[in-house]
């Protein structure tokens, strides 16, 4: 494996109260710093799990030195919290009988709002290189609620927020904390897929309606409603899950790699996600691409290695979440502009690229400041918005 990088600690939009309040906007930086010791920490457990709160793994490096596969996570944790066990509501619709093929669909789609203990885990399975040294597996957790934002016959999109509560010093529970996660959107058969291509790059395809018939892409959007990735694939449905499966695509290093790596910069692989009756699960089968500028694979080494991942979203329930509601509810009517501009910039440029900083700044926390910033339905705010994401965005 190649040189990493030093640790950056990662950073999320955060909430608490008001938005105006000027103590929270100069406290944002300390509150996200503070947060790293969620990020990386032990998931938080229901009552019939505390038997099992040692970690477990299924794949492994069986003879390399356990000291160097510990995975990369802390020691801290959140409050107990209670797993529905029965089917939902959503899944009871779903096995409704009668349904025609694109309304089983939908309500697989939408099976997947609602409130969740989320866990997060990736592993490399498979180095190419002779000299391949394994990276250290990751893991972390949240407890989160996907709201339904929009509910379309033709499109469904899904806004994930994270509400996390974890014992403190003093084992007392924090306050909530708020962080906007990502998003995704569902289209049914979309012809026009915004595809990473690399060196933080995107591109608009056309494919044909034969390729588009039946599917529904997935598009993925980035804390701060920037595009990441989007392909399309098929739903397929069952009386135990319905699973979609993407084609292969491309993605940007996510932050868990970001922050850690500079001897890859392309995630190529497939998505699968798996609507069962007490939550989802997405899986990811992922090649670590090496590109030059153009985006063009390495000759001589192209893959450093294959990572398996497995996101489970198991659904809770009596978990207060509405610290997420009020923030989602005053924050609504920004965010609503922050994706009609970036509808706009997907229209306008066929291709085209974000700069990483401006000013020093990323994009992500100049859009948090503003969201930290803004009234409800101010057009000096839409001004504002819409010149921020121009000063990022360019064509190459």
């Amino acid at each position: 494996m190649g040189k990493q990088k030093d640790q950056a600690l990662p950073t999320m939009s955060v909430y608490r109260g008001s938005l105006l309040n000027h103590l929270e906007r100069t406290q944002l930086l300390l509150i996200t710093i503070a947060l790293s010791t969620f990020i990386y920490s032990q998931p938080t457990y229901s009552a019939e799990d505390a038997k099992t709160q040692v970690r477990q793994y299924t794949y492994s490096w069986s003879f390399h030195p356990e000291d160097e596969m510990q995975p990369r996570g802390g020691t801290t944790q959140g409050p107990p919290i209670e797993l529905n066990r029965q089917p939902s509501r959503h899944w009871m619709n779903l096995q409704e009988t009668g349904l025609t093929k694109k309304e089983r669909d939908r309500r697989a789609i939408l099976a997947m709002a609602g409130p969740y203990r989320a866990s997060f885990e990736f592993i490399e399975t498979i180095g190419y290189s002779p000299s391949f040294t394994p990276a250290r597996p990751y893991q972390s957790w949240t407890t989160e609620y996907v709201y339904l934002i929009q509910n379309e016959p033709d499109l469904i999109s899904l806004q994930h927020i994270m509400v996390i509560r974890m014992f403190l010093e003093d084992q007392k529970v924090s306050e909530p904390m708020v962080m906007k996660h990502w998003r995704q959107d569902w289209k049914y058969q979309d012809r026009d897929i915004t595809e990473y291509v690399s060196n933080d790059t995107w591109e608009t395809t056309r494919i044909s309606r034969k390729q588009a018939k039946g599917t529904w892409s997935q598009a993925v959007f980035q804390v701060d409603d920037s595009p990441r990735y989007e392909s399309y694939g098929k739903w397929h449905h069952g009386p135990h899950a319905s699973v979609w499966e993407s084609a292969v695509t491309r993605r940007p290093l996510p932050r868990r790699e970001n922050s850690i790596r500079s001897d890859y910069s392309v995630l190529e692989g497939t998505n699968r996600h798996t609507v069962i009756a007490t939550g989802w699960l997405h899986e990811q089968d992922n090649q670590k691409l090496v590109v030059d500028r153009a985006g063009y694979p390495d000759q001589k080494m192209p893959y450093l290695a294959r990572e398996a991942g497995l996101n489970r979203y198991e659904r809770i329930m009596n978990y207060d979440f509405s610290a997420g509601d009020s923030y989602w509810e005053e924050t609504q009517p920004f965010w609503q502009h922050v994706r009609k501009k970036w509808e706009g910039v997907i229209k306008q440029f066929p291709k085209f690229g974000v700069h990483k900083r401006v000013d020093n700044t990323v994009l992500f926390m100049a859009m948090f400041q503003l969201a930290t910033e803004s009234s409800k339905s101010s057009n000096s705010d839409n001004q504002s918005i819409d010149k921020t994401i121009d000063k990022y965005v360019y064509a190459p």
